[in-house]
Formats: C-alpha cells, sequence, structure tokens
C-alpha cells in the first residue's frame, strides 16, 4: 500500500462524558469541513472508524495520541479524567484495492486510573481498534496491559482490530520488559506490536498507518470507531503527571 504524505486534519475535544465537549478547536473543524467538501468534489471516499486506548497512569497513551494527532510532546502531561476525544483525518493513498481513501479516526483516550475501569466498555464495544499501551520501563504496566487485551477478547467487537504499543524507547537504559517477550505475546493473541516514544516521535505516525491500513483492509465499509486503552492512567482535567516517552 502506498501512502500519502498529506497532514492529517485534526480536530481535538476533551471529554469527561461521551456527550459532553469541553474544549473544542473550531479553526481545525473547519478545516475538517473543508476537507470533506474537497473529498465530495473528488471522489475520495472517507471512512469512520473508531478507536480507544487503553492502559494504566504513566504509560504515555495521552501523549502518543497529541504526538499523533498535534505533533506536539509535553513533558509534564496532563493526567486524564474520564476520557478525551480525538478526531485525526488520515489521506492514504492506494487503500481498499487502490482507491484512494480518507480514514478518519474518532479516538477516545481514556483514563488509566482503576476508578474508571468500569467506564471503559462504554467506550470500547463497538470500536473498530483498540490500542493497548504499556510502559517498557514497567513491568505491572505491562501486566496490566495483558488483562487490557482478555477484556478486549472477551468483551469487544469480534472484528477488532488490535495493536500492543511499548512506549517510552527512550528509556531503553531503564528498560523492565523485553521486546521479544511482547512480540511473542502480540503474536499469540493476534495483535500487532510496535515500541514507540512519544517524546521523540519514534513509530507514532507508523502506528496509525498501520492501523489504517488494517481497518481497510478488515472492514472496508464499515462505520466504526476506534479506542485507545493506556496502562497508564490520564483522564480530562485531571494530575499534572511527568514522565518521558
Amino acid at each position: 500500500m502506498q501512502f500519502s504524505f498529506l497532514r492529517p486534519i485534526t480536530t481535538y475535544h476533551l471529554v469527561s462524558r461521551p456527550w459532553h465537549l469541553l474544549v473544542i478547536n473550531d479553526r481545525s473543524s473547519m478545516l475538517l469541513f473543508m476537507a470533506r467538501v474537497i473529498r465530495s468534489i473528488c471522489g475520495v471516499r472517507a471512512r469512520v472508524r473508531v478507536q480507544v486506548l487503553l492502559g494504566d497512569l504513566g504509560a504515555g497513551k495521552t501523549s502518543i495520541v497529541v504526538r499523533f494527532a498535534k505533533g506536539l510532546y509535553y513533558e509534564c502531561q496532563e493526567s486524564t479524567i474520564g476520557a478525551a476525544f480525538f478526531s485525526q483525518a488520515l489521506p492514504v493513498s492506494g487503500a481498499g484495492g487502490g482507491e484512494d481513501a480518507t480514514v478518519r479516526f474518532d479516538i477516545w483516550d481514556t483514563a488509566g486510573q482503576e476508578r474508571y475501569h468500569s467506564l471503559a466498555p462504554m467506550y470500547y464495544r463497538g470500536a473498530a481498534a483498540a490500542v493497548v499501551v504499556y510502559d517498557i520501563t514497567s513491568t505491572d504496566s505491562y501486566i496490566r496491559a495483558k488483562r487490557w487485551v482478555d477484556e478486549l477478547q472477551r468483551q469487544g467487537n469480534p472484528h477488532l482490530v488490535m495493536a500492543l504499543v511499548g512506549n517510552k524507547v527512550d528509556l531503553e537504559k531503564r528498560r523492565k520488559v523485553g521486546t521479544q517477550e511482547a512480540l511473542e505475546y502480540a503474536e499469540r493473541n493476534g495483535l500487532f506490536f510496535l515500541e514507540t516514544s512519544a517524546k521523540t516521535a519514534q513509530n507514532v505516525g507508523e502506528l496509525f498507518y498501520e492501523l489504517a491500513e488494517r481497518l481497510v483492509k478488515v472492514r472496508p465499509n464499515h462505520p466504526a470507531g476506534m479506542v485507545l486503552h493506556n496502562d497508564g492512567q490520564r483522564g480530562v482535567r485531571g494530575r499534572w503527571f511527568c514522565c518521558s516517552g
């Protein structure tokens, strides 16, 4: 598959509940609207995919999606309470049998604190993709990530595209979770695996392009979404959490 190098079109919302938008980037919303008009004129298909991010506090889930959607990284990232919502249009070329397409990710970045665990199914049920994030410097984070995978396999969409992401590869000297161990686990469970650094942007773009490609192949015309789960507690308007990667 050939991907275009057009800059993604982004909107960003912070939300405490799925129906409650707290922050809206009006300029980005206008750009997204203009892009839809252009795609309509040019006959380029747009596919909406809901995605969820799951994981623990401090794993870097929010940092990954902010890096992808905004091209930014904050050394001290405010933790999420509830969930944060991002909408990202990713133009690709050659998707779905050689046709140009735009895959729009509607991304729920869920809080990683244990007290919000019971809310997670509200975001991942019906999602087309899930990204489970762990911190390579934390064995506990990796163990909790595997629990999220188990839960998604039991309760998630049967056609769910899942990614296991080991974040903070910029902290290689502090690594506690081996690459080969995580790769073998991912292969046994039908996931695709990447290691990333939100701090340096390593493999962040590749993660979402791979998701776009797989989603188009698995469910070419299904208007579902994506959920991101972070083993490193985050939510909307919570406390500040400083971490690398």
